[in-house]
């Protein structure tokens, strides 16, 4: 039996670090080109007011004041040394530049490994990424872009008002690339408009540019959106639990094996949702995934003959 059926995040980190290293979430005051009347007024038609921060500390906090309040209850908690300051929430390069060097300069001390900055596709300049450069060399700390792009489908793209296109995302990719940084990319496995071919033209687009890790979430539906009263009025329909389940293994099957997972499926407060996973702990259906992986002898990477010529062999 396979001990781990994909690569898994963790094991990742401490094979790369030599050990135990905690992911610390930081909130800012930013928004999204898609919000503030740029690209559009309302985000993505699934993002709430809050965004993805759920669990954040309040971003009226300082910068500093919120990596130490988090550090110290890490540290007491798990005994960890060694950390990753993660802006978390919204567009992270979507903020002036003086601005973006503070907060990052905020972060940089002597436990911080790496700084990962979620962020948009076609929210990715050169400017922050050459600053960013400069960072990872004096400071000898690593970068990670996480990128939410969500589905390679360009109409479910449009369906969800996101506000790009693929373009933009394979754009990104070359751009961030060029400065040796890591990229993880987020996406949602059950998207209404999206098949399971969408999903696994996802697992092989993501191996092709060479991405170095993936989220995947299972889509959450939050009251105060739009894709909230959609729900409500009945104008779309959630796949079962059971297909979520087979469209995580088709992925995780075509992804290059190389590429480490986050998670496996996403959380959101019961309270705050109209639908979230099911009515089922998160834990479990990772548990249905690993189960189904085992009984049917798969694992990340089983199907991934499709690069460098192989698919013709």
């Amino acid at each position: 039996m396979l001990e781990n059926r994909y690569r898994v995040y963790s094991q990742y980190l401490k094979d790369k670090y030599g050990e135990k290293v905690y992911k610390i979430p930081i909130q800012l005051s930013v928004t999204c080109p898609n919000r503030d009347g740029l690209l559009g007024n309302r985000g993505c038609i699934f993002c709430g007011e809050k965004g993805a921060g759920f669990e954040n500390l309040e971003s009226s906090i300082p910068v500093k004041d919120q990596l130490k309040q988090n550090i110290e209850y890490i540290s007491k908690r798990y005994k960890a040394k060694k950390f990753i300051a993660y802006f978390q929430n919204f567009t992270n390069t979507y903020i002036p530049l003086d601005e973006f060097k503070k907060y990052i300069m905020d972060v940089c001390r002597e436990d911080i490994v790496e700084i990962a900055i979620s962020t948009r596709p076609d929210c990715i300049k050169d400017e922050y990424l050459s600053f960013l450069n400069e960072i990872k060399k004096e400071k000898n700390i690593n970068i990670t872009i996480e990128l939410g792009l969500q589905s390679v489908n360009y109409k479910t793209l449009e369906k969800i008002e996101r506000g790009h296109t693929l373009a933009e995302f394979i754009d990104a990719m070359w751009m961030i690339k060029k400065y040796d940084f890591e990229v993880c990319v987020h996406m949602i496995l059950n998207l209404p408009w999206d098949t399971e071919a969408d999903i696994i033209e996802g697992a092989k687009i993501l191996s092709a540019l060479r991405v170095n890790q993936v989220k995947l979430h299972s889509l959450y539906i939050v009251g105060d959106s739009v894709m909230g009263n959609m729900y409500e009025n009945n104008e779309f329909k959630i796949i079962p639990l059971d297909e979520y389940v087979d469209r995580v293994v088709s992925f995780l099957e075509y992804l290059n094996p190389t590429i480490a997972l986050q998670r496996l499926v996403g959380r959101a407060p019961k309270e705050e949702t109209l639908f979230c996973n099911w009515n089922t702990s998160w834990w479990k259906i990772k548990d249905y995934i690993d189960e189904k992986m085992e009984k049917e002898d798969s694992y990340q990477g089983k199907k991934f003959n499709y690069l460098g010529g192989k698919a013709l062999k």
